[in-house]
């Protein structure tokens, strides 16, 4: 796995018109896999642990056993796509989505459901990975940070819409219906990368590794200062949201007697901040480059991860000021997602799709670590919450560290 530097050019965002555009917003739609087959479901946990007969944690497992399988389904795609190109591979991924869609609605025990969201979730990490492959294939520098800025926006309105479509069709399909929900967005995006998505990495740009060759470059990634920076960093930024996702409920629900339908608009505010903040980076990256954007957005990430744990510990403020630093802590992601993406990827052409992959690993294997983590350290105050935040803000600068020290060096 050689770092390159091949990319085919198209209109860039500067002067990007209508088939741009509609290549964004596909590409959204495969990115979004993640948190719609993930924060839709969520309302319905309770009612599918009545429904199958089974303990509340049983249905949650559900959950992280779609994390875990997302994390190491991703390492597959990238390899594969480098090869043989990335819509086959998506086309794969996609139909297989849809198919465990329609078993985990037909599922009649927890343990049928579990085995179908495995299936659910390395179906769906095609999309996830390989939309990110796809943008680096057509773009690079600033052009390739500000499409993922964009990215992100359209994709950002996933976590807005998805818990609180979920709570719309719960009282109408039950939690079976929103797994017919979820197939038909399957299909949607199926045909959407069938009719509309150009293959992005030509024969002679592939690579000529055999796949497992390819797996074993992985080490090699690792061994990329500047990547393994530009990775812990994305990865210590998704342990900050899984940390949120896995522990807010409780917190604000339980221990602060927030309504759900409350708690669902505190939810969707974070994501609109995290929809603002990308647009903000998208206008920055006229004027600055990607690195210095991170790194300033990154500090006060830290100020307020730290401020946040001194809230959540001391109660110092009250809920209103854990939601406040809570939102600047959330809401930078979008600044911060685009930028290290960009910067991670920069150095690699033909093996895009790998970097890609192991990116998304790397977030989606350290996010629901952060997440487990938080939950061990018990419910009876926000306190587990707030440190953990804190601890990855930290972690995110510190990595930023390395991978800048190692840019500076080339």
């Amino acid at each position: 796995m050689v770092a390159n530097t091949d990319t085919v050019h198209h209109a860039p965002p500067a002067r990007a018109g209508a088939r741009y555009y509609r290549l964004i917003l596909i590409l959204a739609l495969l990115a979004a896999f993640g948190p719609l087959a993930t924060d839709m479901y969520l309302p319905a946990l309770p009612q599918i642990a009545r429904d199958l007969r089974t303990s509340e944690s049983a249905a949650q497992f559900s959950l992280s056993v779609f994390f875990i399988a997302v994390a190491l389904s991703q390492m597959i795609y990238g390899p594969l796509s480098d090869r043989f190109g990335r819509r086959r591979p998506l086309l794969c991924g996609l139909a297989l989505f849809a198919l465990a869609s329609v078993g985990c609605a037909s599922a009649g025990s927890a343990g049928e459901l579990i085995g179908w969201r495995v299936a659910m979730a390395l179906g769906g990490a095609a999309g996830m990975v390989l939309s990110r492959a796809v943008v680096r294939d057509r773009f690079s520098g600033r052009e390739s940070a500000s499409a993922f800025s964009l990215l992100m926006i359209v994709m950002g309105a996933a976590p807005i819409l998805a818990p609180i479509a979920g709570a719309q069709i719960l009282p109408l399909g039950g939690w079976r219906g929103i797994f017919w929900v979820l197939l038909a967005v399957g299909v949607t995006a199926w045909l959407a990368v069938m009719f509309g998505l150009p293959e992005s990495l030509p024969a002679e740009r592939r690579s000529r590794l055999g796949v497992l060759s390819a797996v074993a470059g992985y080490w090699r990634l690792l061994g990329e200062r500047r990547f393994l920076g530009y990775a812990l960093v994305l990865g210590f930024n998704a342990g900050a949201l899984f940390t949120y996702i896995t522990c807010s409920p409780h917190v604000f629900i339980e221990l602060n007697g927030v309504s759900p339908a409350g708690f669902s608009a505190f939810f969707g505010l974070n994501a609109l901040g995290m929809l603002g903040a990308a647009a903000l980076n998208r206008k920055l990256l006229h004027n600055h480059a990607p690195g210095r954007i991170l790194g300033v957005v990154l500090a006060v990430v830290l100020l307020a991860g730290l401020a946040l744990a001194v809230c959540a510990w001391t109660g110092l403020g009250g809920f209103p000021a854990m939601v406040a630093m809570l939102f600047l802590t959330l809401a930078s992601g979008g600044m911060v997602g685009p930028n290290a993406i960009a910067l991670a990827l920069e150095p690699f052409g033909r093996a895009a799709g790998s970097a890609a992959a192991l990116l998304g690993t790397l977030q989606f294997g350290m996010g629901g670590l952060a997440g487990a983590l938080a939950g061990c350290f018990g419910t009876e105050s926000a306190a587990p919450m707030g440190v953990t935040l804190a601890v990855c803000a930290a972690a995110a600068f510190a990595s930023l560290r390395l991978a800048a020290g190692r840019a500076r060096q080339a």
